[in-house]
């Protein structure tokens, strides 16, 4: 193989590496852009007079960090566009993936924050605890802890 079919390799595994994160921030930033849009129409409700001050610092955190992950899940689209004509494939993709992972985590703590409110404002302050822990758990387990484990398993074929 010469240096051109390594070159061809190369552009071909960032054209698809950069294809397979739009196509993750597809998937990840209608949520996000959803959760954001009930947060920030939430204290226009009839029944929002009826909050805690607690739940309404909650509530206003996690806007934060909802509007901080839509952002974030936007910033490699944006940083592509700006980047395109440089032909930085590579570049984009291991900012975006940077962003990509900011931006799942800032919308965890934003859903984490909505649970809270929710269960809190339905049920009281256990319940929401405790629904914020479950979701706690389910999140560092199925978005972190798995599949950093199997990227460490030796038995799982690793491919690019």
């Amino acid at each position: 193989m010469d240096e051109t079919d390594n070159d061809k390799t190369s552009k071909e595994k960032s054209d698809r590496q950069l294809i397979e994160l739009f196509n993750e921030l597809r998937v990840a930033l209608p949520g996000a852009q959803v959760l954001l849009a009930f947060l920030l129409t939430a204290p226009f409700q009839a029944h929002f007079t009826g909050t805690t001050r607690l739940e309404r610092v909650v509530l206003f955190t996690a806007a934060i960090f909802t509007s901080a992950s839509v952002l974030l899940l936007m910033a490699p689209s944006v940083y592509h566009r700006i980047r395109w004509h440089e032909g930085a494939k590579e570049d984009v993709v291991r900012i975006g993936h940077r962003f990509f992972l900011a931006g799942t985590g800032a919308l965890a703590l934003g859903m984490f924050g909505a649970v809270f409110v929710f269960a809190d404002f339905l049920f009281g302050i256990v319940a929401a605890v405790v629904a914020v822990v479950i979701l706690l758990v389910l999140v560092t387990a199925t978005w972190y802890v798995i599949p950093l484990e199997r990227g460490r398993d030796p038995r799982v074929k690793q491919t690019e």
